[in-house]
């Protein structure tokens, strides 16, 4: 299935294996190549879950900032971001105002027992006592999710011509850094009017391998950057999740893929109610985990050097910190 440059895949015809397996495997080349998204069906996620995190999270979002403020932390820590805290445009070189957004997250907690590194990586998660069925909510989302990001990586690995038993990320992800977000973009009546250049969220890449995001449509919505069509809105489809890969993996596959380039558009004045809250998974791999590019001519640039993946994407990090 096509919708411009972004293409939809099922995984159930991916795991079927033979000729429908090939064919997923080409159409996720294609549309890597093309924008760096795809759309995913046969995920396996309850669709009942996103639901009822959605409401848990909007129970939280509403309270006051007095109330949220005990659970405030900067961005890359565990608990509330407030407004004002963070602007992606940063990450591509463009000082932009602040996004216009709040978020709730939580990260992976399985620590390697080196102080440095759990203290960043795997930090405590920090859960609202005023609603309290936030954190089952969000734990089992998460725990969902992150075995879809390893299903992922097999399938792009495949989609590269690794085959089984192949997976270059099999020994790369065992213990894998991830942060998951709940982005809460307020109406325009509650905002006001954006500044120039302001944003839900500023363009820019994402860090690590994969994301993955369950959104909410809207005229303040996503928009996807191609070389074929520059910016255009983000197909839909309530049946699929939204998946990009970040710059980790496009440094993997030697440019070949490149990183999904997007942006949340600031709330729509003919939509001044417009209230989204997008819940979205950003998966690494292991903190110490060495990447080396694919050469030519599977991928598309020689001489890159081999990266760790903890430094790679924690200098990507601090440049979207404002302040």
């Amino acid at each position: 299935m096509s919708d411009g440059p972004i293409l939809t895949v099922d995984l159930d015809d991916w795991r079927a294996g033979g000729a429908a397996a090939d064919r997923v495997c080409a159409a996720v080349d294609e549309s890597l190549q093309q924008a760096g998204f795809l759309l995913v069906r046969g995920h396996g996620i309850d669709p009942a879950l996103p639901t009822a995190l959605r409401a848990a999270a909007r129970s939280f979002f509403a309270m006051s900032a007095e109330v949220k403020g005990q659970y405030a932390v900067t961005v890359g820590g565990r608990g509330w971001i407030g407004p004002g805290m963070e602007a992606n445009g940063y990450a591509e070189g463009t000082d932009t105002p602040p996004d216009l957004k709040e978020t709730y997250n939580c990260g992976a907690q399985t620590p390697v027992g080196i102080p440095e590194v759990d203290d960043y990586w795997f930090a405590p998660d920090v859960w609202p006592a005023e609603t309290p069925d936030l954190r089952g909510l969000f734990t089992d989302w998460t725990g969902q999710v992150k075995q879809l990001c390893d299903d992922l990586l097999a399938l792009m690995a495949a989609a590269l011509g690794f085959g089984p038993g192949a997976n270059p990320f099999h020994g790369l992800a065992g213990n894998a850094t991830w942060t998951s977000n709940i982005n809460h973009y307020p109406a325009a009546r509650v905002v006001g009017p954006p500044e120039p250049g302001q944003f839900r969220i500023g363009p820019h890449t994402d860090f690590g391998t994969v994301t993955v995001l369950d959104r909410e449509p809207g005229a303040g919505g996503l928009q996807v950057y191609s070389d074929e069509g520059g910016w255009a809105d983000a197909p839909f489809d309530p049946e699929a999740l939204t998946i990009n890969i970040g710059d980790l993996l496009e440094y993997w596959s030697g440019g070949r893929w490149p990183a999904g380039r997007h942006r949340v558009l600031p709330p729509h004045p003919d939509a001044p109610d417009e209230d989204l809250v997008s819940l979205i998974f950003f998966y690494e791999l292991n903190h110490d985990a060495v990447v080396t590019p694919i050469s030519p001519p599977l991928g598309r640039r020689r001489g890159l050097p081999p990266v760790v993946s903890g430094d790679f994407i924690r200098e990507r990090l601090d440049a979207i910190t404002v302040g």
